[in-house]
Order: structure tokens, then sequence, then C-alpha cells
């Protein structure tokens, strides 16, 4: 039986936490998508939608069984019409379980067919995350242990430092 999972998430931009992630899930998964969602929300983006989908698909690029895909709407609708049985979601701290856990339970309300899957860090990324990592390269931080050469490139263009 292969069984398939998405990572889903804004992904603006993807850090080597993210990268960890999906690392491991590919181990534990025969294909892992990494879903770049079309629309982040309240949140105001850095990078387009595009540049944010060829950012992750640079730094994940070594991986067989990982693929990027952008998406819009509902993630387990995204699930479904892709025949992706697991949603992997990582949790940081322990302030992150309460919300991820809302959203778990109302993804399981919506449809019973896909099962949320938590995976904690390696403890050297549970203090990264895309917002911090966007705060750093603004302010003219050095961001090179946390993202990937070709993410760090478009941090340093974006913010006017290349």
């Amino acid at each position: 039986m292969t069984v398939s999972a998405m990572y889903p998430g804004t992904f603006d931009p993807i850090t080597l936490g993210h990268e960890d992630l999906v690392r491991r899930a590919a181990r534990l998964f025969d294909k892992v998508v990494v879903a770049i969602a079309a629309d982040p929300g309240s949140k105001a983006p850095m990078f387009t939608f595009g540049e944010r989908v060829e950012l992750a698909r640079a730094a994940l690029s070594d991986i067989e069984n990982v693929e990027v895909a952008g998406y819009e709407g509902l993630t387990v609708d995204f699930a479904r019409q892709n025949g992706l049985a697991a949603i992997i979601r990582g949790l940081r701290a322990v302030s992150d379980f309460e919300y991820e856990f809302q959203l778990a339970t109302m993804n399981r309300h919506l449809t019973e067919e896909v099962e949320t899957v938590f995976l904690t860090p390696t403890e050297k990324y549970t203090f990264i995350s895309s917002s911090l990592v966007r705060e750093v390269a603004a302010l003219g931080g050095d961001v090179s242990e946390f993202v990937s050469p070709e993410v760090q490139q478009a941090l340093l263009s974006r913010s006017g430092r290349d």
C-alpha cells in the first residue's frame, strides 16, 4: 500500500526547520507533497505565491519522493483530491499545540478520510520561524543558519542587500 502525505503552509520563506520536517516525513511516507497555500489568510507575505513555490522547489530538489505544489481552498479538499492520506503539521513548542489541535479537529470534522500527523523538529530548529527569519533578514542579520542558500539569496535581494 502506498501512503502519501502533504505538508501544507505558506512557507514565506521555507526554512531549514521546514526542510527538516519534510526530510523526516519523506522517510515515513511514500510521497510527500509540500503544499504552498496561495492565500496566506491574514498574513501579508514577503514573497509572492510563485516565488514561495519556486523557493521551496529549489530547497527540496534533492529529495526524490517530495514534490511541491501550490493550492487554493481547503487543505483537506486538496488532500482528498490528490489521494493524500495524511496532513503533516509541525509542533515547535507547547504553545503551537492548542492551535494545531483545533485545526486537526476541524479537519477531521470536515473529512474522516485524512489524518493529521504531528512531527516535532530537530532541537536546533525549534526556535526558527519564517516570520523571525524575515525580520532578521530585513534588519541586516545573517540568516545562513536558518535557510538554504537559495532562500538566503532571495531574502538578500528582497531586502536590497544582494
